[in-house]
């Protein structure tokens, strides 16, 4: 990495006209930049190929012979993970798309701002930094081994793969609950494909995505002539798997009369057409999802409980992704392997920065939400690397708080999510983590695991290791109880005089 103490960044400044060269060099030596000059495209493209490589290149679009857009793409067939900045006069919608649909990291407007030169020289150069700073980054996984999709090595996890491996060798009915978006389908198929039926169909269908009025014709087929419309007959999903596995997905939607019809294929094994007077018999596993309080709805009458006990038999629950932050950095290297062979981008890194938010984010919408996000990020990316401004905003600012400067990535086990040089910054980001999500009421982490390497890496500094735990630990505590002094004692285990003794030689503010 470039030291900036002994050798300041190189600025390649690429335009045909030479009083734009040398008032945007002015301004950019006023930061002691070095700055070099090409006079058009063509001598441009040259001396990024002689080499040495600039830091960043300003380029204009407009230039007589090649054009900044043409010599744009010679530079990145050079260096793909160069960083430029096109320059042009004018703003135009047409010039703004082009400008980023081939890979510039920016662009600005004629006549320029100094202070608007500086600020994206400097944003562009602390990007260039923090993708060298990624070049040992190793992913985690081998997207091979995960070809079922289902990604995570924490315990939860664990607990979750032994149940799939004890119900795969029976026929037993089984009901996989959690949140939208925590993979209940892929622990469906992962079931279908380790049984004996995985060389028949596995048919998954949406209960809550099909009108009332036309799911079981859906399931169990129709006779011609049943209802308006029904114009030939239709065989339904059953009878199309018979021998194999249906999953019925978000089954907690289903109309009282379907889930009578459904009770009688478990119970008997036969369904009826729609329409239809002859008893036809099925072999059809059944595997069953819900998002919802299945129990509750018992009670009130809106699920049947004989149905319920018969497609409970053995409960496997979803854990939602804030309750295994540990699995995030191995679904994010999943995520970007996929996308690498899909071709749908280029990037293969994340940022440490970007990955502490990522770890410390709450995913109210699970892993779906994160594949959006990452896929989303590695669209907007310039480089190879996802960085911390590539992530929504939406997620930055509810994350909040100091997110650790971090200079490089070595291959580290799934907790280490920081994965920072530093050990003060690593072990500050970990505490966070931990801390809040004991504070929140949902350890979701290994916590032996998070000890072992919190004293690990505290031991390298000079702040007492308990004192610095208990600091953070605290102010976890007391944010997620608003202030409130005896909530957040009982939480913490002391009594509200001694948490108020802490606070105040601490010296830390409610």
């Amino acid at each position: 990495m470039t030291d900036l103490a002994t050798k300041p960044p190189t600025i390649l400044v690429i335009d045909d006209d030479a009083e734009v060269r040398y008032s945007l060099g002015r301004v950019l030596s006023s930061k002691k930049y070095q700055v070099i000059e090409a006079a058009s495209g063509e001598l441009g493209v040259a001396a990024v190929k002689k080499g040495p490589l600039p830091d960043l290149i300003f380029l204009d679009i407009r230039m007589s012979g090649m054009s900044g857009i043409e010599a744009l793409q010679h530079i990145r067939s050079v260096n793909p993970k160069q960083l430029v900045v096109l320059m042009t006069a004018f703003g135009t919608a047409q010039t703004a798309i082009e400008a980023m649909k081939y890979g510039a990291f920016d662009y600005i407007m004629k006549p320029f701002d100094p202070a608007k030169v500086l600020t994206i020289a400097e944003n562009a150069l602390k990007a260039h930094a923090d993708m060298r700073a990624v070049v040992n980054y190793k992913p985690t996984i081998n997207s091979d081994d995960y070809k079922e999709g289902i990604v995570g090595s924490s315990p939860v996890m664990q607990d979750v793969f032994k149940v799939i491996g004890q119900v795969t060798a029976s026929d037993v009915t089984v009901m996989i609950t959690g949140e939208s978006g925590t993979g209940k389908e892929l622990v469906a198929r992962s079931i279908w494909k380790h049984s004996h039926r995985a060389a028949k169909p596995f048919i998954a269908v949406n209960c809550a995505a099909i009108p009332d009025n036309l799911i079981e014709s859906e399931l169990f087929g129709h006779e011609k002539g049943s209802f308006t419309g029904a114009a030939n007959q239709r065989l339904g999903k059953f009878e199309l798997c018979d021998g194999g596995t249906i999953f019925l997905d978000e089954i907690g939607d289903m109309a009282l009369a379907t889930q009578t019809k459904i009770l009688r294929v478990l119970q008997q094994g036969e369904i009826q057409r729609v329409g239809g007077t002859e008893t036809i018999k099925v072999d059809v596993r059944i595997l069953a999802a819900t998002n919802k309080d299945l129990e509750e709805m018992v009670k009130a009458k809106t699920f049947r409980e004989d149905l319920y006990y018969r497609l409970n038999v053995v409960r496997i629950r979803m854990p939602a992704l804030r309750e295994r932050v540990a699995d995030v950095p191995q679904i994010l290297d999943f995520c970007l392997q996929n996308l690498l062979k899909q071709k749908k981008t280029r990037v293969s890194k994340v940022s440490p920065e970007a990955l502490a938010v990522l770890t410390r984010y709450r995913w109210p919408g699970n892993v779906r939400e994160l594949e959006n996000v990452v896929y989303r990020s590695a669209v907007i990316a310039q480089g190879d690397t996802i960085l911390l401004k590539d992530l929504p905003a939406e997620v930055r600012e509810t994350v909040g708080g100091i997110v650790p400067t971090v200079t490089t990535v070595d291959s580290a086990p799934p907790f280490e999510t920081a994965r920072v040089a530093s050990a003060e910054s690593a072990a500050l980001a970990t505490a966070q983590v931990v801390a809040e999500s004991i504070a929140s009421g949902e350890p979701a982490l290994s916590i032996p695991h998070a000890l072992d390497f919190l004293h690990r890496e505290l031991s390298l500094q000079s702040e007492p290791i308990l004192e610095r735990l208990e600091r953070e630990m605290i102010v976890r505590v007391l944010a997620a109880t608003e202030g409130n002094l005896l909530k957040a004692s009982e939480r913490l285990g002391m009594t509200r005089a001694t948490l108020r003794k802490r606070v105040d030689e601490l010296g830390l503010k409610i």
